[in-house]
């Protein structure tokens, strides 16, 4: 039953991925039919004829007549990609760069390499990212269009609370449980030696690469970034921007095919090989490697980190005092300890926010307790040694005012920028060549605009 659940999994998903690429050439030997154009972009048939499938295949088809409304879809993407041209927008290459990338592990993951994708296409995976490159070009833009047209969108509060008293009850949405945290962080100490080691390691791979040995092999046996290891360590076209200032530095001025000296971020310890540079971009390989630490020098963090954690709970010391002493984490030890949420920058952590060594330990514990010393993980995936004082718990809820502004904030904002985008829509239905086929003229749109 497994295999057979795996089988279908991989089919459903190169399913999605073929009509990703194949674009027009959907339904060989089926006659298509252009039934709308829009400036000078045509939609197919076969362009909601996929988009059904799709839907179908996701188990996400919605009721009502699902094709007009695949039709309004498309009808929109192709009066905002018209618009993008008027308005001269270009795509950033690199974040297409990655997103052809990002779709191809993924689907190559499913099938189970990049031979078996090729072989399929009868093409190289080059000529596939080729396929795609369009396909995401345009999405981008119709998103940078989108983003333009409501960017300076702002809601006040006296809005917030007038938009808030809108919503029916049971419309509200249902807050999951939060957590709201305060911790101390220490790193394991000795880490010259720690460093002395993975320098000395990277300095072996670099002298072996500059006797020929193939950058890309070592990558794929050695880096520590899984991510691009798979790849031989290639990142792909990225400005400066993208990368961590350390790593750009070196990066923007090796020549092609160098290889850089060791570099430390935060991530770790780098060796860098330039493949190409392109206008502001640059594609490199590199091989990453972390300090390692051994049992002793885990275990003198742990246990300084319990003595704090002792002349906490003694009073002898408050755990904000404490933080400012001792805490090695630069973003929550200048406040209080109380750690950020990214994702909302907020201090409230719903559960699949929070790291899940981080969440085992405050399950466990009370509002105001304070945790036993535990290893867990930074931002860079680094070890780092934590206690934590679990401030506050909100139970899960329905969203109200007082304790969730940010959230009918965002609520409001996003009903605001809707209007603003139809409104949008439907004046640039004035003064755009719009053209429907009669077999859709039927078609309740929630624009009425489309039909001339």
């Amino acid at each position: 039953m497994k295999n057979i659940n795996s089988l279908i999994k991989r089919t459903v998903f190169l399913f999605l991925f073929i009509l990703s690429i194949t674009g027009n050439s959907f339904s060989q030997g089926v006659i298509d039919q252009v039934i709308a154009v829009v400036g000078g972009d045509m939609i197919l048939s076969s362009d909601v004829e996929q988009e059904l499938m799709r839907m179908k295949m996701e188990g996400n088809l919605p009721e009502g007549d699902v094709k007009c409304d695949i039709l309004e879809n498309l009808l929109t993407q192709k009066l905002l990609l018209h618009q993008s041209r008027i308005d001269s927008l270009n795509p950033n290459e690199a974040a297409v760069d990655g997103e052809i990338d990002r779709r191809l592990r993924y689907f190559v993951n499913q099938i189970g390499s990049e031979k078996a994708l090729e072989n399929y296409f009868k093409k190289t995976i080059f000529e596939i990212k080729d396929d795609l490159r369009e396909v995401i070009r345009e999405q981008q833009l119709t998103q940078q269009m989108r983003q333009k047209i409501v960017e300076k969108v702002a809601v006040s509060p006296s809005e917030i609370k007038k938009f808030y008293k809108t919503i029916p009850v049971d419309s509200l949405p249902i807050i999951p449980e939060q957590f709201k945290l305060q911790e101390i962080s220490l790193y394991p100490p000795s880490s010259s030696e720690a460093k002395f080691r993975v320098k000395e390691k990277l300095l072996d791979l670099r002298s072996r690469i500059l006797k020929g040995e193939r950058f890309t092999m070592l990558a794929v046996a050695y880096s520590e970034d899984l991510a691009s290891a798979k790849k031989g360590g290639e990142l792909g076209f990225r400005t400066r921007d993208e990368l961590v200032k350390n790593f750009a530095d070196v990066a923007f001025n090796l020549a092609e095919g160098q290889v850089s000296q060791i570099v430390e971020t935060e991530y770790g310890f780098h060796i860098i090989q330039m493949i190409e540079k392109r206008n502001n971009q640059v594609n490199v390989r590199h091989i990453l490697l972390k300090p390692q630490f051994t049992s002793d020098m885990l275990v003198e963090a742990q246990n300084k980190l319990d003595s704090i954690a002792k002349l906490i709970k003694l009073d002898s010391l408050t755990f904000e005092k404490a933080c400012l002493k001792f805490s090695e984490d630069k973003k929550s030890r200048l406040n209080g300890g109380y750690i950020v949420n990214p994702s909302n920058n907020t201090q409230y952590f719903e559960k699949e926010q929070l790291q899940p060594s981080d969440y085992y330990v405050i399950k466990e514990l009370k509002k105001g307790e304070t945790s036993t010393p535990f290893e867990s993980r930074d931002e860079s995936a680094n070890v780092i040694f934590k206690i934590i004082k679990l401030k506050e718990i909100i139970p899960s809820h329905k969203a109200n005012l007082n304790d969730d502004y940010d959230v009918i904030q965002r609520l409001t904002k996003q009903s605001v920028e809707h209007d603003k985008f139809m409104k949008w829509i439907e004046e640039k239905q004035k003064t755009t060549y719009i053209k429907i086929d009669p077999s859709y003229r039927g078609c309740k749109f929630k624009s009425n605009g489309w039909i001339k």
